[in-house]
């Protein structure tokens, strides 16, 4: 493994963050539409609500579904912004191959799911999203609610480790290129202490705009040219239309009102109440990986274990191979397909 010391580069300093056949019979409102999708695995449109809003998802139904059986499920989410088409659903459908059910969803605000102000990212508000998703496939009949995980990818870690430390119908969490922060860390990202007061002024002046005149000030989710962007650099996934940059993202609308929820979230202290059995899959190329390492070591339950991948690319550059690359996402569904499967 290549060692590479905890250093961020000037281009990291730009970075982002992380950035069936028979219907089951359930409450909960699902749309007729379903669709094989390889190897005999079989997606349904699916709907639940989260705090009045309705959320738009794809549930994976593994090989050979029978619908008089239970089967073990998962939550899948991705990064920040992302919707259910890029990194959550790629995962969820391997994971279904697996054998697992898998939901990958719309966040609210984001692709089908509705939700305002559009394209604002508030990590407490997905972190419920999640909790809500749970509520959904606990209401499946095919579901075995003893038996209900949830894995998530850069950002999506964090909201997903935030999750399981309040709902116990959680019971097993695995994390792939985790991004975890405090408030010394996103000084890294975003200009030092100046630059991250910068961006909490204009979140609140950007929700004082929208309470008082209804107006959502945005920036660009992404851009080559404007500095100004949520992610500014040539990152390929999110710009490359075989990748990451697929119809249903928006890669021109960052709510500027997010910067505040964003940049103040800390993840960290959660580990301290994390009691569930746990697996983080990260390497020294991906995001921060020594708050991985922080939070890993924290974890309040010693049923845990840090898998650390080698790669000879510098931090944080190996964080988009997690999205969709073969070997990094081959093994890390292997390593979550049997982590689940021993697990809950």
């Amino acid at each position: 493994m290549k060692k590479t010391a905890f250093v961020i580069t000037i281009a990291a300093l730009t970075l982002w963050s992380c950035n069936p056949a028979n219907e089951s019979t359930s409450n909960t409102e699902s749309s007729e539409e379903t669709a094989t999708i390889s190897n005999k695995i079989h997606m349904k449109k699916v709907n639940f609500p989260s705090e009045g809003a309705n959320l738009v998802g794809d549930l994976f139904l593994p090989p050979n579904y029978d619908a008089s059986k239970k089967y073990p499920a998962i939550v899948v989410s991705g990064s920040w912004t992302t919707v259910k088409e890029q990194m959550a659903g790629l995962y969820a459908k391997r994971l279904a191959d697996e054998g697992f059910i898998t939901l990958a969803f719309d966040f609210r605000n984001f692709g089908e799911s509705e939700g305002e102000p559009r394209f604002y990212e508030s990590p407490s508000m997905k972190k419920i999203d999640i909790e809500n998703a749970v509520t959904y496939l606990s209401s499946l009949q095919e579901v075995d609610t003893d038996k209900i995980g949830a894995f998530g990818v850069c950002a999506g870690a964090m909201y997903t480790l935030m999750a399981a430390t309040e709902d116990d119908r959680i019971q097993s969490v695995v994390t792939a290129a985790s991004w975890l922060h405090d408030s010394n860390a996103v000084k890294l990202f975003y200009g030092g202490e100046e630059g991250v007061n910068e961006k909490i002024e204009a979140a609140q002046a950007a929700k004082k705009n929208y309470a008082e005149n209804g107006v959502v000030d945005y920036i660009p989710t992404i851009s080559t040219e404007d500095a100004s962007a949520a992610m500014y650099g040539p990152y390929d996934y999110y710009l490359n239309p075989e990748r990451g940059a697929v119809k249903e993202w928006s890669n021109d609308k960052f709510a500027v009102m997010s910067w505040e929820d964003w940049l103040t979230a800390n993840p960290m202290p959660s580990a301290e109440n994390l009691n569930k059995p746990t697996l983080m899959i990260h390497s020294d190329g991906a995001v921060l990986p020594q708050y991985t390492k922080n939070f890993f070591e924290k974890i309040a339950t010693s049923d845990k274990k840090l898998h650390w991948m080698e790669t000879e690319l510098e931090s944080p550059f190996h964080q988009f191979n997690y999205y969709d690359q073969e070997a990094e996402v081959n093994e890390s569904v292997s390593q979550a397909s049997k982590w689940f499967a021993t697990k809950m």
